[in-house]
């Protein structure tokens, strides 16, 4: 089984996206691009990223769901898998873990990302199989309200990735 990557999605294809689904995280504005982990599975020509959200307090309180997975017990952060989003391999970019940084912010930024993306490949059976179950149940209509309520709408994003690409090509 793959390791992991983290990405960052193109933010024109996440606003497109956005039209049609509002839980569509946003990608873009004062921070950094917002970086993906996957790939969590594949569905056709669709690879399945996540948002990765950075380490809050908050995190260490929560509980993990089938929506939402802390990483290391949420001091590392956590994986909305409720905004996971189909993306094609034209729409993203790896993030280079291994370039050299400018200042000292970008380099605790990027030994944060070295270890989420460390943890989660040592757990990515449980990551993968999460991920997976929870766009299943989506997709067979077995979720509670509340959960498929903070869900994007995979399917219909699915079909606005075509109609995406089919633009841009």
């Amino acid at each position: 089984m793959r390791n992991f990557k983290i990405v960052h999605v193109n933010t024109d294809y996440c606003d497109y996206l956005r039209k049609f689904d509002s839980k569509v995280i946003y990608n873009k504005g004062s921070k950094k691009l917002r970086p993906f982990i996957g790939v969590l599975f594949k569905i056709d020509k669709w690879e399945y990223f996540a948002p990765l959200s950075s380490p809050k307090p908050k995190h260490k309180i929560m509980k993990n769901t089938l929506d939402f997975f802390k990483i290391r017990n949420g001091e590392l952060g956590a994986i909305n898998f409720n905004n996971m989003i189909p993306v094609t391999k034209a729409n993203y970019t790896e993030i280079n873990l291994n370039k050299d940084t400018l200042n000292i912010q970008e380099r605790k930024y990027q030994k944060m990302l070295k270890e989420q993306l460390m943890w989660l490949n040592a757990n990515k059976y449980q990551i993968k199989d999460r991920s997976y179950k929870l766009y299943m149940k989506y997709k067979n209509n077995k979720l509670s309200a509340n959960i498929k309520n903070r869900c994007c709408n995979y399917l219909l994003l699915e079909s606005k990735s075509i109609e995406y690409n089919k633009v841009r090509n």
